[in-house]
């Protein structure tokens, strides 16, 4: 009987030996090897902006999609969604290349555009995650049509704000919509992973994702704090080329093995890498988090680091750019872009003065916004009103109690003030604030906005 005891544990240990001396990891013998053992992986990648001024954002997504593809997905399962106006832009000194490294090669090539321009849209993507059809418009027509033994990678970049996102039109996708979406789809997958890159993108889950339905996610800061853009001083191209949180994923994806990484190991590398630079955010998790001990190419694949660091990035060494280079804050991205346009103007001064028009006009917008908001403020709550409408709540609790007055609470001071675009998305707190005082919509566009701004001027997004 003590024989029979012993049996399985030389087992072991012959596997563990043929394992090896194989020059493969023993795990690999303790996990499924088949994508019929494992599930479909999928991989829906968002970037959810448009213009020259936010090149970095679409640069992010076609560096995801090259390691989605190295990993093994196919591109039937990775659906893509960005505007595709940066590849052929005029103002793109590469044309038909995109980079999200200084010493970086094309990461545009090959990359499926499944939803381009207006199609990049609330609508679609919801669509597209919860694997509907029926409600999707244009388009490659592609979705998550997953079933409960497959394993969902999402990832986001973009503006945000507090409880929204950005998309290239004019709406935005609120908090509380994504994560019942992501609800909805409970019971079609066995585990999800959601990468978000935004400012304060940890409101988007902060008291609103339930740790219950396995969905692990990763923000890029936590509810209150910028994001940040990074490799922001190219000597050629004038826009920054990715944003540091993604970077930060992203490289150290491009240089594991991520059969033998897992989510917890690289949610430190890159919090550690972000926190690091001179300006930073915290990246944060939310969900499940019983899922970081879960190995990455469960999620977005794994090849050899060996056959392809080089083609994204300058390999391991360069890595040390993404500390050094220079940082700026996503919602001042743009204002690089347009000063460095302005700055190196060469079409004489017809194109010089257009370009400072554009650069004036952009902070002229930002003053609007900041000054109508700060009067409502003080309308409504006095000298309270900065104290007030900057309040941030305590951790676990969501940004507003209820969803729908801060929807038409934005629309109603949008309707007098114009809208807020990218940069005034920042201002959500505020307008979740006075929801939770008590303020309705009715008596924001009645009483407070009307007067704020009686003579909207057009906004700049």
């Amino acid at each position: 009987m003590t024989r029979l005891c012993f049996f399985p544990v030389l087992v072991v240990q012959l596997v563990l030996l043929v394992a090896g001396v194989a020059g493969r990891p023993w795990q690999e013998f303790l996990r499924p090897q088949s994508e019929e053992d494992v599930g479909t992986r999928w991989a829906v990648l968002i970037a959810g902006s448009k213009g020259f001024g936010n090149y970095r954002h679409q640069a992010d997504v076609c560096h995801a999609y090259q390691i989605m593809k190295r990993g093994g997905l196919k591109d039937e399962n990775i659906i893509v969604f960005m505007y595709d106006d940066i590849a052929n832009n005029t103002a793109n000194t590469r044309p038909g290349v995109i980079i999200n490294h200084p010493n970086g090669s094309d990461v545009y090539a090959g990359v499926p555009k499944d939803y381009t321009g207006e199609d990049v849209n609330v609508k679609n993507f919801l669509a597209v995650l919860l694997g509907d059809k029926s409600q999707v418009t244009g388009g490659s027509g592609k979705v998550v049509s997953s079933n409960p033994d497959d394993h969902i990678f999402v990832y986001y970049t973009d503006h945000g704000g507090p409880g929204v996102l950005g998309m290239p039109g004019l709406e935005t996708l609120y908090a509380n919509d994504l994560v019942a979406t992501l609800e909805s789809k409970h019971g079609a997958y066995k585990s999800l992973v959601f990468y978000l890159e935004a400012c304060e993108s940890g409101s988007i889950f902060e008291g609103l994702l339930p740790a219950n339905i396995s969905i692990y996610a990763t923000t890029a800061s936590n509810a209150n704090e910028s994001s940040w853009a990074t490799y922001c001083d190219h000597a050629e191209i004038m826009s920054c080329l990715g944003d540091l949180y993604s970077v930060a994923w992203m490289e150290d994806s491009d240089t594991h093995n991520l059969r033998n990484e897992s989510l917890a190991q690289q949610y430190d590398s890159v919090k550690n890498r972000t926190i690091s630079s001179p300006l930073s955010s915290h990246v944060m998790q939310y969900g499940d988090l019983s899922m970081n001990a879960e190995d990455l190419d469960l999620f977005i694949g794994s090849s050899d680091p060996a056959n392809h660091s080089a083609t994204v990035f300058g390999g391991e060494e360069d890595n040390s750019l993404g500390r050094l280079s220079r940082v700026v804050e996503q919602r001042d991205a743009d204002l690089v872009y347009l000063w460095n346009k302005y700055r190196k103007s060469e079409g004489g001064m017809s194109e010089k003065s257009e370009a400072r028009k554009e650069l004036l006009e952009a902070m002229a917008h930002r003053s609007r916004v900041d000054d109508s908001v700060d009067l409502i403020g003080r309308s409504i709550f006095g000298t309270e009103g900065p104290r007030v409408l900057n309040a941030v709540r305590p951790a676990g609790q969501p940004l507003v109690d209820d969803w729908d007055c801060l929807k038409s609470m934005v629309r109603a001071f949008e309707e007098h003030c114009g809208l807020l675009g990218q940069y005034g998305m920042k201002h959500m707190r505020a307008f979740a604030n006075m929801c939770n005082a008590g303020v309705g919509p009715v008596a924001m566009g009645k009483d407070f906005a009307s007067k704020a701004c009686p003579n909207p001027t057009p906004s700049v997004l």
